[in-house]
C-alpha cells in the first residue's frame, strides 16, 4: 500500500526550501517542480517532492579538499 505524503502550500513548501514563494511559483511555471492540484485553483506541492529538490541540490563534500 502507498503511504500519502503530507502536502505543503506555496509558502510552507518556499519557507522548506529557503526561498521567496515567488522563486517557488517561478520553478513550479518552468515545470521545475511538480504539483498537486486537488481542486480549483489551489496548488499544493508534495512533502517528497521538497525531499527530491534539496537531494539534487545537495553537494557531498570531499575529504582533505580546502
Amino acid at each position: 500500500m502507498q503511504t500519502r505524503s503530507k502536502l505543503l502550500t506555496i509558502t510552507e513548501a518556499a519557507q522548506e526550501l529557503s526561498v521567496k514563494p515567488k522563486t517557488l511559483r517561478a520553478w513550479i511555471g518552468a515545470k521545475r517542480v511538480t504539483v498537486v492540484r486537488p481542486g480549483g485553483w489551489s496548488i499544493r506541492i508534495p512533502a517528497s517532492e521538497i525531499e527530491r529538490i534539496v537531494a539534487e541540490a545537495t553537494i557531498t563534500a570531499v575529504e582533505g579538499r580546502r
